[in-house]
């Protein structure tokens, strides 16, 4: 349990004196962010504040994650190595996007189709690569099966897992890009969703079936590849994004950009396939769920009625419209999105103590 603490703390402290240098780099180079013209008035003063901030808690996780490997001299293991992977990789592809909005002078940065294929490359690799590398008891990283609490139902095979996996991150990353629309709003979300997979990896970890023979019910066990080290890495990513919520919060010194929100969308659903609570994840990560449902009502009910259910989408500008200060709807939400992670918990201790 030392390497959970390790691995939050170093990622806290990283960002904490990281980002502040990762501000004065950016601000250096004029990498300020462009703000919608049709958003909220208030919004104009944000103009220029600078972005790409996800590098700072990627590489603070990254580092975290390796240096309480080192620290310990516990070994790496497959299923973590895939999330950060899966973290890296859409990181990567949403600084191409904050990049090129930079470069070239625009609110729109990658084209939709190369920005897609970039997701897909990454999320296909992740999907291939997480069916892999069994271990001694046969598990692998992910499952072709679908998950709650723990497996259910019938394999669904490996191409149609694919799908469902790029289905998730795709979701959950474009859900955390939806969100990161106010100072904090994602980010602190995010902490919520990584402590309780830090929860739920160190819970699956103590009632792992591989130590079956030592628990009161084996029956009640779950078969998850890397339970520990998943709940490592969710304490770094909570770490280092505590750390940068102190440098995000309103009035921000820097936005994460589309290089945070589409790495730590890849980073829940990783998690989630992972530790195989996929669907649990709807609930867990409830804010983002709703405010990306926002958007396909307004769109789906402009494109069929010609009128819009909102003032505006995503739902956060809504309440900024209907004259709700900034903080308050940050604050408002925060606690939305506590009461989704408090019921998410509930349902995963509940789906374990049935099972005994």
């Amino acid at each position: 349990m030392r390497q959970i603490l390790f691995a939050g703390v170093i990622g806290l402290f990283l960002t904490l004196i990281g980002t502040p240098l990762l501000i004065k780099l950016l601000a250096k180079k004029g990498y300020g962010q462009y703000i919608r013209d049709d958003g909220p008035r208030e919004h104009a003063s944000k103009r220029g504040t600078p972005t790409m901030g996800g590098i700072a808690f990627i590489l603070a996780t990254i580092i975290a994650y390796f240096g309480t490997k080192l620290i310990t001299g516990a070994p790496t293991t497959f299923s973590g190595l895939l999330v950060l992977f899966l973290m890296a990789g859409m990181g990567l592809v949403g600084f191409l996007d904050d990049y090129i909005k930079i470069i070239k002078r625009r609110s729109l940065g990658l084209r939709a189709k190369a920005k897609m294929a970039g997701q897909l490359i990454v999320g296909i690799t992740f999907a291939v690569l997480a069916l892999q590398f069994a271990d001694t008891r046969g598990n692998t990283p992910a499952s072709t099966k679908l998950s709650f609490v723990t497996d259910f139902g019938w394999s669904i095979g490996p191409v149609l897992f694919v799908v469902w996996a790029l289905f998730m991150i795709l979701a959950m990353s474009n859900g955390v890009n939806l969100t990161d629309g106010l100072d904090g709003l994602a980010t602190g979300a995010s902490v919520m969703v990584f402590g309780a997979y830090t929860f739920i990896g160190v819970w699956q970890f103590q009632e792992s079936c591989a130590n079956a023979t030592t628990l009161t019910n084996p029956s009640a066990c779950f078969e998850v590849r890397d339970p520990l080290d998943l709940a490592i890495v969710a304490s770094a990513l909570m770490g280092a994004c505590f750390g940068f919520l102190w440098w995000n919060t309103s009035p921000a010194k820097i936005f994460m950009g589309d290089t945070g929100s589409l790495a730590l969308g890849g980073a829940l659903a990783g998690l989630a396939i992972c530790s195989r609570t996929e669907l649990l994840l709807a609930l867990l990560g409830g804010l983002f769920v709703l405010i990306t449902l926002s958007v396909v009502i307004q769109v789906g009910s402009f494109r069929l009625t010609g009128k819009r259910v909102f003032r505006m989408a995503p739902l956060q500008h809504h309440f900024e419209l209907k004259g709700w200060s900034e903080v308050l709807v940050v604050v408002r939400f925060w606690i939305i999105q506590g009461m989704c992670v408090i019921v998410g918990l509930g349902l995963f201790y509940a789906g374990w103590a049935a099972d005994k």
